[in-house]
């Protein structure tokens, strides 16, 4: 019987996943060389300060500053410490000395994954990153590899917990924007500066990886339009309501086919409208999915915890084993499956639908004029619902609209939105948000 080999892991970062990536490292030592045909010893934690307080109780003799040494003399490395820098340079040190390397820093990706992706290639080693996305749902391995066979059309994604719970809660309890991002914070699923999550960030990060798996073509951050929740008020979760509609945070990703040369991905974060029989509008509190929609598999949905120490510490640990057992087993490593170039196409190009509360005075030929503008730029009103209101006190009468339009190119609808804006029987324009799903 062969001798079973050792691979030597260093471990960059030892925050809330990085301890427990530590721990099940160590308790399942067995399991995990009987399920990667090799010993994973964990040679070090390379971590800023070695006595900082931790969650998780880890030998303290595993604790170094010296990231630099602690990767050069490593067959695996697992970077978790978040950032551009150091990351970037460790993980270029770890594949240019033959280092896997597992990664969960999803925003280093979106920066600068070419640069790895291309520096692996060359060394032949693996880079892996299903934790980047998504937590511990196996998200980025069915789409490299599942479907590999197929072509996707469209992604749509839940892809960040904290915004997911916070409009969850507005939509629940009828709380404020503030209010629920308070809560959100006091349970721990917001940071004390949640610029990243409620401003789209994170999100879009995450949306550049999905779509270049997708579509096998570099996405980078600035190729994704980005718009956060912090604009959505309780009063446009109540109207979607009203109109059987929930609004999520989507991360979206979709083949776009029009006349001419605007053919291309588009990849966009935003607020979104969906109905309320939609998959995605089941997702609840901080939970994730993915959503996707293939020529042959046809409709997907990937669902599951979308951060968190242990679940997160799952998605690190697959990608650790896989990078294993290709070092047993020799071969290529895998990274991206780019094959080609699609452009990637600025959001006037996408087809949505338009949700778009008005506030209107209640007059003789109000609607006409409106319906004639959307007719103009060719935009079809699939819903228009009229709500009276009345002061008792001036006796000025107004009306609510709500409409909900068939899909258009973004273009068109914004046109019609800045059209509409300037009738003179438009008291004010209360909401635009974008429509999914209809």
């Amino acid at each position: 019987m062969s001798e079973v080999r050792t691979l030597k892991v260093a471990l960059l970062g030892c925050g809330n996943v990085g301890a427990q990536v530590a721990r099940i490292l160590i308790d399942d030592a067995e399991a995990l060389a009987a399920r990667s045909g090799a010993r994973l010893e964990l040679t070090g934690i390379a971590v800023r300060t070695v006595d900082a307080p931790r969650d998780v109780e880890l030998p303290r003799e595993l604790f170094t500053t010296d990231a630099d040494t602690l990767v050069k003399d490593a067959d695996l490395v697992i970077e978790l410490m978040g950032g551009i820098e150091p990351a970037r340079s460790l993980i270029l040190t770890a594949i240019q000395n033959g280092a896997c390397v597992v990664t969960g820093n999803k925003a280093l990706l979106a920066q600068d994954g070419p640069t790895l992706y291309e520096e692996a290639d060359k060394a032949g080693v693996q880079l892996s990153y299903e934790a980047a996305v998504a937590g511990a749902i196996p998200i980025l391995r069915p789409i490299r590899d599942s479907l590999s066979g197929d072509r996707i059309t469209r992604v749509l994604g839940i892809v960040n917990g904290t915004t997911n719970f916070i409009l969850d809660q507005m939509d629940t309890t009828g709380a404020q924007f503030a209010d629920a991002l308070a809560e959100a914070q006091r349970l721990g699923y917001a940071e004390a500066d949640p610029t990243a999550d409620i401003e789209g960030h994170d999100a879009a990060a995450k949306a550049a990886i999905l779509a270049a798996l997708s579509f096998h073509t570099r996405f980078s951050l600035d190729d994704v339009y980005c718009e956060g929740i912090t604009k959505v008020s309780a009063e446009d979760i109540a109207a979607a309501k009203d109109a059987g509609f929930v609004i999520k945070l989507l991360a979206i990703a979709e083949k776009i086919n029009n006349a001419g040369d605007a053919n291309g991905i588009s990849v966009r974060v935003h607020p979104t409208l969906l109905p309320r029989e939609h998959p995605l509008a089941a997702v609840r509190g901080a939970f994730n999915a993915v959503f996707i929609e293939a020529e042959n598999a046809g409709e997907l949905m990937f669902y599951g915890q979308g951060a968190g120490g242990t679940p997160t510490a799952s998605a690190v640990l697959g990608d650790l084993v896989s990078a294993a057992r290709r070092l047993v087993l020799g071969g290529p490593g895998r990274t991206e499956t780019t094959t080609g170039h699609v452009q990637a196409l600025p959001i006037d190009a996408s087809t949505t639908s338009y949700y778009i509360g008005l506030d209107v005075a209640d007059q003789a030929g109000v609607l006409a004029r409106i319906t004639q503008i959307f007719a103009e730029h060719g935009v079809s009103i699939e819903i228009m619902r009229q709500t009276i209101h009345r002061d008792t006190n001036s006796k000025v009468e107004s009306a609510e609209l709500k409409i909900v339009t068939h899909r258009a190119s973004e273009a068109a609808l914004a046109a019609t939105v800045e059209a509409v804006k300037g009738l003179d029987v438009i008291n004010s324009v209360t909401s635009v948000l974008r429509v999914e799903g209809v």
